[in-house]
């Protein structure tokens, strides 16, 4: 395992955890800064000891052998291993060049020297002082927070005023502060990769260039030149891409950063000042400690630790809570305080101080405390509908109007899929081209809509499906092999999860990756290659629902994975596989969890759909469209492989801010009440408020073995969430049970009420 990827939503967290992984990536970057150092000064000698070329030579090629590059990550794509594993190739010619003892050291100041100097300043140096500003910050924002905790509540409403609103700012800057950190720091851990290398390639270049008696040995590391400077676009092409992701993320989370509060399955956790009692006549004191709440079993975990002594981690202690109430202030001169009644010390009340009143609601809420005057509402997000896009005819239609109007039209042009529309105009298309009653445009004769229109609605159309044309569930298993193995069995691999699609989402992929090839093959003139497809398609066709760092980091991944659907679409969309690798979900679907904004669930099974289960036929799920962001700009980088360099700028408002687009945010409004033993869930559709009925359609098509009067009993119980669910306990008994639209779930009626039941929270009978 590489450094972990620092979440954005950590730094509102601040927790000890966070803390270490922030170490961590300074430890790499201070090991990075040391080795360019020392690779600076073994240049010079390099230069200046001609005499000693021989010693220079062996210890440079050491310190380039030695030296290995973290990752951000689970698993490193093929050109970051070629890159990780370049640097032991340059210390392998370093010493094929030491036996011949000709090697001419010219000209590496502009080559080598200087480009490494640069980085190492602007680049190292830059994180060097941010870290100063962070940690400055942080006593800053602390000692501040600290003296208004410590403030009388009996002071005047304007001081008290006053004073919430300089921590406030205070602690918008810290936490302004710890995001550009985080996010600096990740930067320039992606960008030394090719920072690094790039240099060193030149610098082998120029030793060739120079070495009189080196022909040969330069010719034979052409080759190797090319791969790597192919291994590095492609990193470098992907690091651009993920870098628009990550700030996008930041940007989000820097604007609601509630609603990314959770990351994790606890209920709720931060940082709480406990009221530690003293013997008379000591009194009591308040320690600062990092608290959490696990909903479920109301155990709260506390640990000490202090930012400002060297992050040094205390024990951790560990309570049952039996209840909590709001403390008042005339009980206490403190505000935002809490009593915790404790299970385990009967008679104890341990007395606890939020950071604000907004954190004093979410402690009390996450606790389920009481309020002595009022209640508190939680607050509820919903996500705005955007077009109304459906895996159905009218979009399979559309998909191949498109392609059609596209090879005929602007099969040859420049970017294609790249250079992007208006985005006023492409969602007019798209919206047109969807619409039933006006979808009978012929794109292909059709001279109003241009080529990067055209393009962009098709992209635009894929991405506002309710569920990625790869789907939600088979995400993780097409990843998997593009982390690793041999390219054969990455192929079979592929090929096997393709047929494991829905029927019509694998016909309209295979169209898509039949076109991308048709594509691929007029690269020369569109300057459009299999690599910058994967590109602008990885993330369109596939995404995982939860919206992290760590996700972003995978995007190099996808892009692995639409360049193989291209390149072999012949193959592994013509027939299906005869065998395929075993693996625990090949029988079924893993049915991805419901998110929710409270994350309660620990230790459960997860849903799965079994379509065979039973003795049905498979209905396609209703689910909300991803809304479209109004205002996009083009990718950052347009450069091909085969062309080293070609960019293609739009001259009116592009439609897209990369030509990957953000992934879809993984909270949804609700509380979760799901019970503890049960399973998770199917997923369903954020926006769907009734039960599903079977179409009539649908009715024609099911076999004569239809569920429609079977009975079902229950095996876990459940608290619904929606109106449309039905609540019951183990043993419940439903009537006139129906297969719903949405996967996962059946209709079915229980004490004169129908509505939907989660499928793997019953069996048949």
């Amino acid at each position: 395992m590489g450094l972990h990827p620092l979440e954005f939503s950590e730094c509102y967290l601040d927790s000890p955890s966070f803390r270490e992984k922030i170490k961590a990536h300074e430890a790499e970057l201070d090991k990075t800064n040391r080795f360019i150092k020392e690779l600076y000064k073994d240049g010079k000698n390099l230069i200046n000891a001609t005499k000693q070329l021989g010693m220079a030579q062996r210890k440079f090629a050491q310190c380039l052998g030695e030296f290995q590059f973290e990752y951000i990550g689970d698993a490193k794509t093929d050109d970051e291993r070629c890159i990780d594993e370049s640097l032991q190739e340059f210390s392998s010619f370093l010493k094929n060049l030491e036996e011949q003892r000709e090697l001419m050291m010219k000209n590496i100041t502009e080559t080598l020297m200087k480009p490494l100097e640069k980085f190492r300043k602007e680049q190292l140096g830059t994180v060097r002082a941010e870290r100063k500003r962070y940690e400055k910050e942080t006593e800053k924002y602390y000692s501040s927070l600290e003296k208004l905790l410590n403030m009388s509540a009996k002071k005047k409403e304007p001081q008290l005023q006053e004073a919430d609103i300089q921590v406030e700012a205070m602690r918008q800057q810290f936490q302004g502060e710890s995001l550009d950190y985080v996010c600096k720091l990740q930067e320039i851990q992606e960008r030394k990769k090719f920072e690094c290398v790039e240099p060193m390639l030149a610098f082998f270049q120029t030793v060739f260039t120079f070495y009189h008696q080196g022909y040969e040995l330069a010719k034979d590391f052409d080759h190797y030149k090319t791969e790597l400077q192919i291994n590095i676009q492609n990193t470098r092409s992907r690091f651009e891409g993920a870098r628009s992701e990550v700030f996008e993320l930041m940007k989000r989370i820097r604007e609601a950063p509630q609603e990314y509060r959770q990351t994790s399955p606890i209920s709720c956790e931060g940082y709480l000042y406990v009221q530690e009692k003293r013997p008379p006549p000591f009194g009591s004191s308040w320690v600062k400690r990092y608290c959490t709440f696990v909903k479920e079993q109301k155990i709260l975990h506390m640990v000490t630790f202090d930012h400002r002594s060297g992050g040094k981690i205390g024990e951790t202690e560990s309570i049952t809570l039996k209840s909590c109430l709001r403390k008042t202030t005339d009980m206490l001169d403190r505000r935002f305080c809490l009593d915790l009644d404790i299970t385990d010390r009967p008679g104890t009340v341990l007395t606890v101080q939020a950071l604000s009143e907004d954190d004093h609601k979410f402690w009390m809420q996450a606790m389920g405390g009481k309020e002595p005057i009022g209640q508190y509402l939680g607050r509820t997000f919903s996500k705005d509908r955007g077009i109304d896009a459906q895996l159905d005819d009218v979009g399979l239609n559309f998909v191949k109007n498109s392609i059609s109007a596209i090879e005929t039209r602007g099969i040859n042009d420049q970017g294609l899929y790249r250079v992007v529309g208006v985005s006023s105009k492409v969602q007019k298309l798209l919206s047109l081209m969807i619409d039933e009653k006006s979808n009978e445009v012929d794109l292909s004769a059709s001279e109003d809509w241009d080529v990067k229109t055209i393009t962009s609605a098709l992209k635009l159309y894929l991405r506002s499906l309710p569920e990625p044309l790869m789907t939600y569930g088979l995400y993780k298993e097409f990843i998997s092999p593009a982390k690793g193995g041999s390219p054969e069995s990455r192929i079979q691999a592929v090929h096997c999860l393709v047929h494991k699609l829905p029927e019509r989402n694998r016909q309209v992929l295979g169209l898509l990756m039949k076109h991308l090839a048709n594509v691929v093959a007029h690269s020369k003139q569109n300057l459009m290659t299999v690599a910058n497809l994967g590109v602008v398609f990885g993330p369109t066709l596939m995404r995982p629902q939860e919206e992290t760092v760590a996700a972003i980091m995978d995007l190099k991944f996808q892009n692995i994975v639409v360049e193989i659907l291209i390149e072999h679409h012949g193959k592994i969309f013509a027939d299906a596989p005869e065998s395929c690798p075993l693996s625990p979900a090949a029988p079924v679907f893993s049915a991805p969890t419901r998110q929710s904004k409270k994350l309660g669930r620990q230790n459960r099974p997860l849903a799965v759909y079994n379509p065979q289960a039973l003795d049905i036929q498979n209905v396609s799920a209703v689910a909300d469209c991803s809304s479209l962001t109004t205002e996009e700009t083009s990718m950052g980088s347009n450069e091909s492989v085969s062309s080293q360099s070609s960019s293609a700028s739009a001259s009116e408002t592009p439609i897209e801010k990369t030509d990957h687009p953000p992934l879809s945010s993984s909270l949804s409004s609700g509380s979760n009440s799901r019970s503890p033993t049960g399973p998770e869930p199917a997923p369903r559709a954020s926006g769907e408020s009734q039960p599903a009925a079977t179409t009539a359609a649908s009715e024609k098509e099911k076999p004569e073995e239809t569920v429609t009067s079977r009975k079902a009993k229950a095996v876990y119980p459940c608290e619904a969430e929606h109106d449309s669910e039905l609540s019951f306990q183990v043993g419940a008994i439903f009537n006139a049970v129906t297969q719903s639209r949405e996967p996962g779930w059946l209709e079915g009626e229980l004490e004169g009420k129908r509505g939907l039941i989660p499928e793997n929270y019953v069996e048949m009978l």
